[in-house]
């Protein structure tokens, strides 16, 4: 009777919140909330758009090795990390995101090189894109403690206009996507990917070319 009575106050306290505090007004809020960190936080980049915007949740690093064009988002809790300093070595990153960019949630850009992301990109959720990786696939680093490698990048990593990527993918250094191409779910990028195509798969491999 009581657990009972306890659920129906919790209900009724529920739709009295809902009237003071709806669904929409707590979307507009933290809408609002997303613009006000953007503008402040804009300043710190190298560069950034109009109308662009990045949400408060995000671990940033580097940022003023950071453009990032007009219209693009960057969505909750992406880290975006461009390394000038790891141990003792320096590097000059550069990350370059276009204009109209989507890049989803949980996502994971980072660099001691350079990344190229280009116009009207849209990616899903928890993807990676990386132009580093902590030391080379050798011997030689198997005798130094994994947090203690130093970062080391293969090449950059290149995302050409117009590419829809999946959730979940990564793309690895020294790897270019072509305009227009779709990275299906999932897949992991450690070659080149040409333009107009669907590519998948671990590694990703073309799967249909459009015409």
């Amino acid at each position: 009777m009581m657990k009972k009575l306890g659920v129906n106050l919790l209900m009724l306290f529920g739709k009295a919140w809902a009237y003071l505090y709806s669904h929409n007004t707590s979307e507009r809020v933290s809408m609002l909330k997303v613009i006000l960190y953007s503008a402040w936080i804009s300043g710190e980049f190298k560069s950034f758009g109009k109308m662009s915007s990045i949400h408060s949740h995000c671990y940033l690093l580097g940022v003023k090795y950071i453009s990032i064009g007009d219209g693009s988002t960057i969505g909750k809790r992406t880290i975006l990390t461009a390394w000038d300093k790891h141990g003792s070595n320096t590097f000059i990153p550069q990350i370059t995101i276009g204009h109209n960019v989507s890049i989803g949630e949980d996502s994971h850009i980072t660099a001691i090189n350079k990344i190229e992301i280009g116009n009207n990109v849209l990616t899903g959720n928890n993807v990676t894109i990386t132009a580093n990786s902590h030391g080379k696939s050798n011997l030689e680093m198997l005798y130094i403690p994994t947090g203690a490698r130093p970062l080391y990048s293969g090449g950059p990593a290149i995302i050409t206009d117009n590419v829809c990527i999946g959730d979940k993918v990564t793309i690895l250094p020294n790897v270019r996507i072509g305009k227009d191409a779709i990275i299906g779910a999932n897949a992991v990028g450690t070659r080149d990917i040409p333009s107009n195509c669907v590519a998948g798969g671990i590694t990703a491999k073309v799967i249909k070319l459009m015409a």
